[in-house]
């Protein structure tokens, strides 16, 4: 779509278009939304949540739920701090280049690389939905894990790769990795300030989306190629690996 605009109506053009129909969207979807009125909550739910309060104990963060304030005197905060600025910055550093990389490297035209740019964004959604709902069974700590030991291969591989199907494949299950954050924040923290502690994470993703591809773009033009810096982002997610290992123990600890 982005494209078609681009073509159609000029590069300005496409962003005065993109931000009229988001604004719509996005005010729509506002008015819609309101907290629950008092008595809307079923008893049945509130009795779970009381539940899951006495089977975990007092010392969980579920029982404690914890200031925003709290949770960012925490080592726990950090490392997810860590984890999901890792995540983000490999993650859009790679989408940033994904289409030059195709025609670059791989040899897809300029329109077949636009097609998978787009089937990435519906990836990413799907990611979310599904990676969320494993997380439930066995844990976000495992998810997190699971995410980086797959990414620290996806990453070093792409840096050797020349066949498109299995660019594509890689490229496509890497974007697919997230939507465990806010539930693990949960997890750790209880739900007393859940949205003003996952805000500060959110931090992350902010100095992810400016580091990301300022860092891809410097290591491009110093070292002439794209390798060195999914090199990189191999050895970070596997830093990151080892944290979510240390969290997972923890957890479960």
């Amino acid at each position: 779509a982005m494209r078609y605009l681009v073509d159609r109506f000029g590069l300005t053009e496409n962003f005065l278009i993109l931000a009229a129909a988001y604004a719509i969207v996005m005010i729509l979807s506002a008015s819609y939304i309101r907290p629950p009125r008092k008595g809307e909550i079923p008893m049945l739910l509130e009795e779970v949540l009381e539940e899951e309060i006495r089977k975990d104990g007092e010392k969980t963060a579920q029982a404690k739920g914890l200031t925003r304030k709290e949770a960012m005197h925490t080592w726990k905060w950090y490392v997810l701090w860590w984890i999901f600025f890792t995540n983000i910055t490999c993650g859009i550093g790679l989408l940033a280049v994904a289409s030059p990389m195709a025609q670059e490297i791989i040899g897809m035209s300029a329109t077949e690389a636009a097609s998978l740019v787009g089937i990435i964004g519906i990836v990413n959604g799907a990611g979310r939905i599904l990676w969320a709902s494993v997380s439930d069974w066995i844990g976000r700590g495992v998810t997190y894990m699971i995410f980086f030991a797959f990414e620290v291969f996806a990453f070093y591989a792409l840096a050797h790769v020349s066949d498109a199907l299995l660019f594509e494949i890689l490229v496509l299950a890497v974007i697919s990795c997230y939507g465990c954050m806010p539930a693990f924040l949960s997890d750790l923290f209880g739900v007393k300030q859940l949205a003003s502690i996952h805000g500060s994470i959110l931090t992350a993703w902010g100095m992810a989306g400016v580091a990301g591809p300022l860092l891809l773009s410097f290591m491009k033009e110093t070292t002439g190629g794209y390798g060195a810096t999914l090199y990189l982002f191999s050895a970070m997610l596997a830093v990151a690996f080892v944290l979510s290992a240390i969290l997972a123990w923890k957890g479960r600890k």
